[in-house]
Protein backbone atom coordinates (compact mmCIF):
# COMPACT_ATOMS: atom_id res chain seq x y z
CA UNK A 1 0.00 0.00 0.00
CA UNK A 2 1.29 3.31 -0.70
CA UNK A 3 0.98 4.46 2.97
CA UNK A 4 2.84 1.58 4.13
CA UNK A 5 6.79 3.31 2.90
CA UNK A 6 5.85 6.01 5.44
CA UNK A 7 6.27 3.83 8.68
CA UNK A 8 8.82 3.70 10.40
CA UNK A 9 9.36 2.32 14.01
CA UNK A 10 12.25 1.13 15.91
CA UNK A 11 12.11 -1.14 18.78
CA UNK A 12 14.54 -3.08 20.92
CA UNK A 13 17.25 -1.49 18.04
CA UNK A 14 15.43 -2.74 15.14
CA UNK A 15 14.14 -0.21 12.15
CA UNK A 16 11.23 -1.53 10.42
CA UNK A 17 11.02 -0.58 6.75
CA UNK A 18 8.04 -1.84 5.08
CA UNK A 19 8.11 -2.39 1.28
CA UNK A 20 5.05 -0.88 -0.97
CA UNK A 21 5.04 -4.35 -3.23
CA UNK A 22 4.51 -7.28 -0.98
CA UNK A 23 3.49 -7.95 2.96
CA UNK A 24 7.23 -8.16 3.99
CA UNK A 25 8.90 -5.86 6.34
CA UNK A 26 12.54 -6.20 6.73
CA UNK A 27 14.70 -5.76 9.87
CA UNK A 28 18.01 -4.16 9.69
CA UNK A 29 20.03 -4.71 12.70
CA UNK A 30 23.90 -4.71 13.03
CA UNK A 31 24.08 -4.21 9.23
CA UNK A 32 21.87 -7.65 9.17
CA UNK A 33 18.90 -7.68 7.05
CA UNK A 34 15.51 -10.36 7.85
CA UNK A 35 12.40 -10.27 6.37
CA UNK A 36 9.38 -10.06 8.88
CA UNK A 37 6.48 -12.18 7.16
CA UNK A 38 3.04 -10.74 8.13
CA UNK A 39 -0.78 -11.28 6.98
CA UNK A 40 -2.68 -7.90 7.66
CA UNK A 41 -5.56 -10.03 7.75
CA UNK A 42 -4.71 -11.93 10.47
CA UNK A 43 -2.27 -9.67 11.77
CA UNK A 44 -0.54 -12.41 12.23
CA UNK A 45 3.50 -12.04 12.36
CA UNK A 46 6.63 -14.84 11.38
CA UNK A 47 9.74 -14.55 12.83
CA UNK A 48 11.98 -17.37 14.36
CA UNK A 49 15.02 -15.54 15.05
CA UNK A 50 13.29 -13.48 17.63
CA UNK A 51 12.26 -15.43 20.37
CA UNK A 52 11.39 -12.81 22.99
CA UNK A 53 7.82 -12.87 23.88
CA UNK A 54 8.01 -9.22 24.64
CA UNK A 55 9.80 -8.67 21.21
CA UNK A 56 6.92 -10.56 19.37
CA UNK A 57 4.30 -8.43 20.68
CA UNK A 58 5.76 -5.25 19.99
CA UNK A 59 5.95 -6.53 17.07
CA UNK A 60 2.84 -7.26 16.89
CA UNK A 61 1.17 -4.13 17.94
CA UNK A 62 3.76 -2.51 14.77
CA UNK A 63 2.35 -4.88 12.35
CA UNK A 64 -1.43 -3.72 13.73
CA UNK A 65 -0.59 -0.18 13.37
CA UNK A 66 0.96 -0.87 9.82
CA UNK A 67 -2.36 -2.52 8.87
CA UNK A 68 -4.93 0.33 10.30
CA UNK A 69 -2.62 2.51 7.93
CA UNK A 70 -3.06 0.13 5.10
CA UNK A 71 -6.75 0.65 5.70
CA UNK A 72 -6.70 4.49 4.96
CA UNK A 73 -3.99 4.62 2.40
CA UNK A 74 -4.13 8.51 2.33
CA UNK A 75 -4.63 9.38 5.66
CA UNK A 76 -0.76 9.98 5.71
CA UNK A 77 -0.35 12.01 2.49
CA UNK A 78 -3.48 14.00 3.55
CA UNK A 79 -1.85 14.85 6.64
CA UNK A 80 1.31 15.86 4.66
CA UNK A 81 -0.95 18.53 1.76
CA UNK A 82 -2.22 20.13 5.77
CA UNK A 83 0.68 21.34 6.95
CA UNK A 84 0.37 23.44 3.71
CA UNK A 85 -3.29 24.33 5.10
CA UNK A 86 -3.33 26.45 7.58
CA UNK A 87 -4.37 29.54 7.02
CA UNK A 88 -2.57 32.64 6.95
CA UNK A 89 -2.58 35.22 9.88
CA UNK A 90 -4.27 38.50 9.79
CA UNK A 91 -2.00 40.73 10.51
CA UNK A 92 -3.22 44.03 12.66
CA UNK A 93 -1.63 47.36 12.46
CA UNK A 94 -0.59 49.93 14.90
CA UNK A 95 -3.87 51.98 13.74
CA UNK A 96 -6.46 49.66 14.05
CA UNK A 97 -4.80 48.33 17.38
CA UNK A 98 -4.71 52.10 19.24
CA UNK A 99 -8.31 53.24 17.38
CA UNK A 100 -10.04 49.49 19.00
CA UNK A 101 -8.29 48.72 21.69
CA UNK A 102 -7.98 50.81 26.04
CA UNK A 103 -6.55 50.10 29.10
CA UNK A 104 -10.62 49.01 30.11
CA UNK A 105 -10.57 46.45 28.04
CA UNK A 106 -7.55 44.68 29.62
CA UNK A 107 -8.30 45.01 32.93
CA UNK A 108 -11.02 42.12 34.06
CA UNK A 109 -8.46 40.00 31.88
CA UNK A 110 -5.16 40.73 33.57
CA UNK A 111 -6.86 40.52 37.03
CA UNK A 112 -7.58 36.82 35.74
CA UNK A 113 -4.43 35.93 34.44
CA UNK A 114 -2.57 37.32 37.73
CA UNK A 115 -5.19 34.66 40.02
CA UNK A 116 -4.30 31.97 37.31
CA UNK A 117 -0.75 32.68 37.49
CA UNK A 118 -0.55 32.66 41.64
CA UNK A 119 -2.34 29.00 41.20
CA UNK A 120 0.04 27.77 38.99
CA UNK A 121 -2.41 27.97 36.00
CA UNK A 122 -0.23 29.76 33.48
CA UNK A 123 2.91 28.61 31.85
CA UNK A 124 5.30 31.86 32.30
CA UNK A 125 8.67 31.01 31.04
CA UNK A 126 11.32 33.34 31.82
CA UNK A 127 11.94 36.27 29.73
CA UNK A 128 14.37 36.48 27.07
CA UNK A 129 16.86 39.24 26.65
CA UNK A 130 19.21 40.48 23.47
CA UNK A 131 21.37 43.27 23.93
CA UNK A 132 22.18 45.15 21.07
CA UNK A 133 25.86 46.79 21.87
CA UNK A 134 25.77 50.25 19.97
CA UNK A 135 28.22 49.88 16.77
CA UNK A 136 28.64 51.46 13.69
CA UNK A 137 26.65 48.99 12.22
CA UNK A 138 23.89 48.89 15.20
CA UNK A 139 22.16 49.50 18.19
CA UNK A 140 21.90 50.75 20.92
CA UNK A 141 19.07 48.82 21.59
CA UNK A 142 17.36 45.85 24.06
CA UNK A 143 14.81 43.56 22.59
CA UNK A 144 12.35 41.31 25.10
CA UNK A 145 10.77 37.99 24.61
CA UNK A 146 7.94 37.29 26.56
CA UNK A 147 4.95 34.71 26.03
CA UNK A 148 2.59 32.59 27.97
CA UNK A 149 -0.52 30.86 28.21
CA UNK A 150 -3.37 30.78 30.62
CA UNK A 151 -4.88 27.16 31.35
CA UNK A 152 -8.25 26.55 29.72
CA UNK A 153 -7.75 29.81 27.28
CA UNK A 154 -8.48 29.29 23.69
CA UNK A 155 -4.99 31.01 22.68
CA UNK A 156 -1.56 32.06 24.12
CA UNK A 157 0.51 34.77 22.81
CA UNK A 158 4.36 35.31 22.28
CA UNK A 159 5.73 38.77 22.49
CA UNK A 160 8.79 40.80 20.85
CA UNK A 161 9.28 44.18 22.39
CA UNK A 162 12.40 46.11 21.04
CA UNK A 163 12.88 48.75 23.30
CA UNK A 164 16.04 51.89 23.82
CA UNK A 165 17.11 52.38 20.44
CA UNK A 166 17.63 56.08 20.98
CA UNK A 167 18.73 56.83 17.60
CA UNK A 168 15.35 55.98 15.97
CA UNK A 169 14.83 59.93 17.36
CA UNK A 170 17.18 61.11 14.60
CA UNK A 171 15.95 59.04 12.20
CA UNK A 172 11.96 60.23 12.87
CA UNK A 173 11.01 57.31 14.72
CA UNK A 174 10.21 56.34 17.85
CA UNK A 175 12.75 54.63 19.88
CA UNK A 176 10.13 51.26 20.64
CA UNK A 177 8.53 48.95 18.52
CA UNK A 178 7.12 45.26 18.77
CA UNK A 179 4.63 42.75 17.42
CA UNK A 180 2.26 40.21 19.51
CA UNK A 181 1.57 37.15 18.11
CA UNK A 182 -1.62 34.86 19.00
CA UNK A 183 -1.67 31.63 18.75
CA UNK A 184 -4.66 28.94 18.28
CA UNK A 185 -4.40 26.87 21.43
CA UNK A 186 -5.71 24.00 19.62
CA UNK A 187 -4.11 23.79 16.50
CA UNK A 188 -0.56 25.91 16.92
CA UNK A 189 -1.38 27.94 14.54
CA UNK A 190 -0.93 31.81 14.46
CA UNK A 191 -3.89 33.54 14.21
CA UNK A 192 -2.67 36.99 14.24
CA UNK A 193 0.39 39.00 14.10
CA UNK A 194 -0.49 42.49 15.88
CA UNK A 195 2.20 45.14 14.73
CA UNK A 196 1.63 47.30 18.37
CA UNK A 197 4.31 48.90 18.36
CA UNK A 198 4.18 48.83 21.95
CA UNK A 199 0.66 49.99 22.47
CA UNK A 200 -0.82 46.78 23.75
CA UNK A 201 2.38 46.05 25.90
CA UNK A 202 1.44 49.67 27.71
CA UNK A 203 -1.79 48.82 28.27
CA UNK A 204 -1.47 45.28 29.91
CA UNK A 205 0.82 47.56 31.91
CA UNK A 206 -1.47 49.52 32.80
CA UNK A 207 -4.00 46.13 33.64
CA UNK A 208 -1.75 45.73 35.99
CA UNK A 209 -1.11 48.73 37.58
CA UNK A 210 -5.21 48.47 37.61
CA UNK A 211 -5.13 45.26 39.71
CA UNK A 212 -2.39 46.63 42.33
CA UNK A 213 -4.54 50.01 42.81
CA UNK A 214 -7.60 48.01 43.43
CA UNK A 215 -6.28 45.54 45.99
CA UNK A 216 -3.36 48.10 47.75
CA UNK A 217 -5.61 51.21 47.99
CA UNK A 218 -8.40 52.88 49.94
CA UNK A 219 -11.94 52.76 48.14
CA UNK A 220 -11.77 57.44 48.36
CA UNK A 221 -9.84 59.78 48.76
CA UNK A 222 -6.22 59.12 46.99
CA UNK A 223 -4.37 61.46 45.98
CA UNK A 224 -2.23 59.27 43.35
CA UNK A 225 1.32 60.87 42.27
CA UNK A 226 3.16 60.07 37.81
CA UNK A 227 6.53 60.01 38.49
CA UNK A 228 7.44 59.77 34.39
CA UNK A 229 5.22 61.29 32.19
CA UNK A 230 5.52 59.02 28.89
CA UNK A 231 3.57 56.71 27.67
CA UNK A 232 3.37 54.21 30.59
CA UNK A 233 2.41 57.12 33.38
CA UNK A 234 -0.75 57.70 30.81
CA UNK A 235 -1.97 53.96 30.47
CA UNK A 236 -1.73 54.00 34.60
CA UNK A 237 -4.10 56.91 35.22
CA UNK A 238 -6.34 55.54 32.54
CA UNK A 239 -5.87 52.50 34.92
CA UNK A 240 -6.60 54.59 37.62
CA UNK A 241 -9.23 55.49 36.59
CA UNK A 242 -11.07 52.10 35.70
CA UNK A 243 -11.04 50.99 39.59
CA UNK A 244 -10.85 54.68 41.29
CA UNK A 245 -12.39 56.83 39.68
CA UNK A 246 -12.35 59.82 41.92
CA UNK A 247 -9.09 60.71 42.54
CA UNK A 248 -6.57 63.10 41.97
CA UNK A 249 -3.87 63.51 40.08
CA UNK A 250 -0.25 65.18 40.48
CA UNK A 251 2.92 64.89 38.07
CA UNK A 252 6.24 65.35 38.14
CA UNK A 253 8.94 64.15 35.48
CA UNK A 254 12.19 65.52 34.07
CA UNK A 255 10.03 66.60 30.81
CA UNK A 256 7.04 66.06 29.85
CA UNK A 257 4.67 66.98 32.83
CA UNK A 258 2.61 69.96 32.34
CA UNK A 259 1.55 68.38 28.97
CA UNK A 260 0.71 65.24 30.77
CA UNK A 261 -1.12 66.66 33.60
CA UNK A 262 -3.36 68.98 30.75
CA UNK A 263 -3.83 65.88 28.97
CA UNK A 264 -5.17 63.62 31.39
CA UNK A 265 -7.30 66.16 33.09
CA UNK A 266 -9.14 66.53 30.39
CA UNK A 267 -9.39 62.71 28.89
CA UNK A 268 -10.35 61.13 32.35
CA UNK A 269 -12.18 64.56 33.89
CA UNK A 270 -10.05 64.48 37.03
CA UNK A 271 -8.27 67.47 38.53
CA UNK A 272 -4.12 67.23 37.98
CA UNK A 273 -1.89 69.17 39.09
CA UNK A 274 2.34 69.58 38.57
CA UNK A 275 4.62 68.94 41.11
CA UNK A 276 8.25 70.89 41.05
CA UNK A 277 10.06 68.35 42.48
CA UNK A 278 9.81 64.33 43.03
CA UNK A 279 9.99 64.86 46.95
CA UNK A 280 7.01 67.08 46.68
CA UNK A 281 4.94 65.05 44.64
CA UNK A 282 5.71 62.02 47.35
CA UNK A 283 4.42 64.86 50.20
CA UNK A 284 1.21 65.05 48.40
CA UNK A 285 0.49 61.58 47.08
CA UNK A 286 -0.45 58.26 49.22
CA UNK A 287 -0.61 56.43 45.75
CA UNK A 288 2.94 56.98 44.00
CA UNK A 289 3.28 55.39 40.28
CA UNK A 290 6.81 55.35 39.25
CA UNK A 291 7.67 54.35 35.44
CA UNK A 292 10.84 55.83 34.45
CA UNK A 293 13.77 54.72 32.61
CA UNK A 294 15.53 53.01 36.07
CA UNK A 295 19.09 54.45 35.27
CA UNK A 296 18.65 56.07 38.76
CA UNK A 297 16.16 55.98 42.10
CA UNK A 298 13.58 58.25 41.96
CA UNK A 299 12.09 58.91 45.77
CA UNK A 300 13.76 58.80 49.28
CA UNK A 301 12.38 56.51 52.36
CA UNK A 302 11.84 59.83 54.67
CA UNK A 303 9.90 61.20 52.03
CA UNK A 304 6.73 59.15 52.25
CA UNK A 305 3.66 59.55 53.96
CA UNK A 306 2.07 56.72 56.30
CA UNK A 307 -0.17 54.30 54.37
CA UNK A 308 1.82 55.23 51.16
CA UNK A 309 1.54 52.12 47.93
CA UNK A 310 4.55 52.85 45.68
CA UNK A 311 3.36 50.63 42.08
CA UNK A 312 7.05 50.69 40.16
CA UNK A 313 7.00 49.69 36.63
CA UNK A 314 10.57 50.64 35.68
CA UNK A 315 12.61 48.30 36.22
CA UNK A 316 12.69 45.00 33.73
CA UNK A 317 16.24 44.46 33.70
CA UNK A 318 19.13 43.81 36.63
CA UNK A 319 20.73 47.63 35.31
CA UNK A 320 17.50 49.30 36.46
CA UNK A 321 16.12 50.21 39.40
CA UNK A 322 13.91 53.09 40.42
CA UNK A 323 13.18 51.99 44.37
CA UNK A 324 16.14 52.92 46.87
CA UNK A 325 17.18 49.49 48.77
CA UNK A 326 15.71 50.88 52.53
CA UNK A 327 12.23 51.69 50.52
CA UNK A 328 12.09 47.87 49.80
CA UNK A 329 13.05 46.41 52.83
CA UNK A 330 10.96 48.95 54.87
CA UNK A 331 7.85 47.94 52.62
CA UNK A 332 5.10 45.28 52.37
CA UNK A 333 6.83 43.72 49.28
CA UNK A 334 4.56 42.71 46.38
CA UNK A 335 5.82 40.81 43.50
CA UNK A 336 3.65 40.71 39.48
CA UNK A 337 6.09 37.22 39.73
CA UNK A 338 9.10 36.48 41.89
CA UNK A 339 11.19 34.42 39.94
CA UNK A 340 11.47 37.61 37.34
CA UNK A 341 11.43 40.39 39.69
CA UNK A 342 14.18 39.03 41.61
CA UNK A 343 16.29 39.06 38.81
CA UNK A 344 15.20 41.81 36.60
CA UNK A 345 12.85 44.05 38.71
CA UNK A 346 13.34 46.53 42.02
CA UNK A 347 13.72 42.87 44.47
CA UNK A 348 17.38 42.43 42.45
CA UNK A 349 19.07 45.34 44.40
CA UNK A 350 18.12 45.06 47.83
CA UNK A 351 19.13 40.79 47.49
CA UNK A 352 22.17 41.67 45.98
CA UNK A 353 23.00 44.12 48.64
CA UNK A 354 22.16 41.22 50.94
CA UNK A 355 19.20 43.07 53.08
CA UNK A 356 16.13 40.86 51.40
CA UNK A 357 15.61 37.73 50.60
CA UNK A 358 12.94 36.30 48.35
CA UNK A 359 11.10 34.96 52.04
CA UNK A 360 10.89 38.59 52.84
CA UNK A 361 8.45 38.69 49.77
CA UNK A 362 4.79 39.25 50.86
CA UNK A 363 2.98 37.82 47.86
CA UNK A 364 2.70 37.86 44.31
CA UNK A 365 0.00 39.95 43.36
CA UNK A 366 -2.21 36.77 41.86
CA UNK A 367 -2.30 35.62 45.60
CA UNK A 368 -3.96 39.65 46.11
CA UNK A 369 -6.73 38.68 43.58
CA UNK A 370 -7.60 35.21 45.00
CA UNK A 371 -7.89 36.45 48.65
CA UNK A 372 -4.91 37.10 49.87
CA UNK A 373 -5.42 41.20 51.68
CA UNK A 374 -3.44 43.77 50.62
CA UNK A 375 -3.67 46.67 52.43
CA UNK A 376 -4.35 46.23 56.07
CA UNK A 377 -3.33 49.77 57.75
CA UNK A 378 -1.06 51.95 57.21
CA UNK A 379 2.03 50.08 55.98
CA UNK A 380 4.53 51.03 53.03
CA UNK A 381 3.24 48.65 50.05
CA UNK A 382 5.85 49.10 46.77
CA UNK A 383 4.43 46.99 44.27
CA UNK A 384 7.18 45.44 41.59
CA UNK A 385 5.40 45.05 37.79
CA UNK A 386 8.41 43.73 36.06
CA UNK A 387 5.74 42.55 33.22
CA UNK A 388 4.59 38.72 32.73
CA UNK A 389 3.71 36.64 29.97
CA UNK A 390 0.32 36.21 31.76
CA UNK A 391 -0.71 39.74 30.70
CA UNK A 392 0.43 38.70 27.51
CA UNK A 393 -1.58 36.16 27.00
CA UNK A 394 -4.22 37.71 28.32
CA UNK A 395 -4.35 41.25 26.19
CA UNK A 396 -3.39 39.15 23.28
CA UNK A 397 -6.98 36.92 23.75
CA UNK A 398 -8.79 40.32 24.28
CA UNK A 399 -6.73 41.78 21.36
CA UNK A 400 -7.95 38.64 19.09
CA UNK A 401 -11.52 38.30 19.98
CA UNK A 402 -12.48 41.96 19.75
CA UNK A 403 -10.02 42.74 16.39
CA UNK A 404 -11.07 39.61 14.53
CA UNK A 405 -14.53 40.86 14.52
CA UNK A 406 -13.70 43.56 12.49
Amino acid sequence: QPSLKLLVVVCFGYKFQPRRTSHHIKLIKSNQIETLQFSPQKRSIMLTSVTSSLARKTLARAVATTTQYAAKPTSMMSSRRQMSGFPTPRLFDYETITKNLSVADAVEAVEEAFGALAKGKVDVPMPMHIGIEESADAGPGDCHIKGGYVFGAKTFTVKLACVSFYKNLDRGLPPGSGIFIVVDAVTGSPLGIFQENRAMTDLRTGGAGAVAVKYTTPLEGNVIGFIGCGAIARNMARAAKVVRPNFTGVAYGLAGAEEFATEMSEELGVPFTVASSSQELCAQSNVIFTQTTGSETVLELDWLQPGTTIIASGSDQPTKQEIPNDVLKNSKYIADLVKQTSKVGELRGPIQAGVMTEDDVYAELGELVNGKPGREGDELIVVDLTGTGAQDAAIGQVAWNKLSQL
